[in-house]
């Protein structure tokens, strides 16, 4: 105890941070903590082109993070799930260093699809009906019995591509063998889940637990299709925005109650107590939640326009979720607008792509107000900004209403340029949408 103290007070006194990662996720953490009163220098491991303070090493390097953590005295914040799964938050408490996130036995919420569906069930927790498969052949049988369309699922990680929607059963052999038999995901696709496929439309439902309290963020919908209208290939995600319309104050109640807070209890029971970001992927279905699949970090891209919108210092709600004290903190506070985030990718993403293209424009639009851009896949190689991965930019706006934020960032968007981009031109349209309709 008195080591976890002494460490506290130097926090204090250093005010430094080291967020984990390079993606648009990891920008917008940096990005939200520098703006607090307590943090006097953010460093990112690795981080991109549009972050500073970078550190090259990999988050999987998880000695070498120890060590720039110990001497710099940082206050670690983990973005992505690999270096969860790999016991990152574990190494670290070890050596009595501060770190935001799940252990790695907490991590199995996201880890595992066929642990994080069992834990559901065994809780009363609403998901879709599913059966786990080792064998190709039996998994093919079972969808020959079912009505179509299926969902199909690696049990393991696959970088947000893991789920395929099978609408034939030409599809659904297609998918079995790319996850099964030419495993495509590596051994992620070892177990796959059959569920059924839920009709509705999706929300992400992130917050902060400390293993006892959860403290929500403001709703979010993520947009995971390469194409217009949900079509094409997943990807990582290819943009967001926050608020989320369509949830009424009665669903959000039955969200956090039914669903957020009832896994954090279940967690605990288990002896897997969650300390971090708990982010339920949910369907509404008839206006009920069903969760479609637990993550244990930040979403990318909805970190992007959450944070944008977040009027609260975000560094007390992340040490409080370290030390297991969220109850002594206020509810967060948001702005009353939206925020709307697109993604700019690397042309043929989310296959082969090229990188190296030069970026034109990022200056004109960093002048606009209440325009942010948020850096993944780049790297500076001289006086330019290039491409450096399949999720470039993550172009944020706020604006005082969704179609206003809509409007701006659609603006910024024309602005910037590089070989090969694309990007979805209807984020924000579902919620407009259904604005059009009251």
């Amino acid at each position: 105890l008195k080591i976890s103290i002494i460490r506290s007070e130097l926090l204090v006194m250093n005010k430094r941070v080291l967020v984990v990662g390079s993606g648009g996720r990891e920008h917008a953490l940096g990005w939200k903590l520098n703006q607090s009163p307590n943090v006097e220098k953010i460093l990112y491991a690795p981080g991109n082109g549009g972050t500073e303070n970078n550190r090259s090493i990999k988050p999987t390097d998880i000695d070498g993070l120890l060590k720039v953590a110990e001497h710099e005295n940082c206050f670690t914040v983990v973005g992505p799930e690999v270096p969860l799964g790999e016991g990152i938050v574990d190494r670290f408490q070890e050596k009595e260093l501060p770190i935001f996130g799940p252990d790695k036995q907490a991590s199995q919420l996201e880890l595992s699809k066929v642990f994080s569906k069992k834990f559901m069930q065994n809780h009363g927790i609403s998901t879709a009906n599913f059966r786990v498969f080792q064998n190709p052949d039996d998994a093919l049988e079972y969808i020959k019995s079912k009505e179509l369309p299926m969902v199909i699922k690696a049990d393991g990680l696959a970088a947000g591509k893991g789920a395929i929607i099978c609408r034939t059963l030409d599809e659904a052999r297609i998918a079995i063998d790319r996850v099964m038999i030419k495993q495509e995901f590596g051994s992620a696709g070892n177990r796959v889940i059959v569920e059924d496929f839920l009709h509705g439309f999706e929300v992400s439902f992130i917050g902060i637990a400390d293993g006892i309290n959860f403290i929500p963020f403001a709703t979010s919908q993520d947009h995971k299709q390469v194409y217009d209208g949900d079509l094409g290939a997943n990807t990582g995600g290819m943009g967001a925005y926050s608020p989320v319309p369509m949830v009424s104050e009665e669903l959000y109640e039955m969200i956090l109650n039914k669903i957020m807070k009832k896994t954090v209890n279940g967690m605990r029971q288990e002896g897997r107590a969650i300390k971090g970001v708990l982010y339920a992927g949910i369907m509404i279905c008839n206006n009920v939640p069903y969760v479609l699949e637990f993550n244990c970090r930040f979403g990318d891209p909805e970190t992007q326009p959450q944070l944008f919108r977040m009027k609260s210092d975000l560094l007390p709600y992340l040490e409080a979720s370290a030390d297991g004290n969220l109850q002594s903190l206020d509810p967060i506070k948001w702005e009353s607008g939206s925020a709307v985030c697109v993604v700019m990718a690397s042309g043929g993403y989310p296959n082969a792509y090229e990188s190296g293209k030069v970026i034109h424009g990022l200056n004109d639009v960093m002048k606009m107000k209440d325009i942010m851009v948020f850096h993944a896949g780049t790297e500076k190689q001289g006086e330019n900004i290039v491409t450096s991965g399949g999720r470039v930019l993550s172009i944020t706006a706020l604006g005082r209403d969704t179609q206003d934020a809509v409007d701006r960032v659609y603006k910024a968007l024309k602005l910037i340029r590089f070989e090969g981009a694309h990007h979805r031109k209807d984020i924000g349209n579902q919620a407009l949408d259904y604005l059009g309709e009251l």
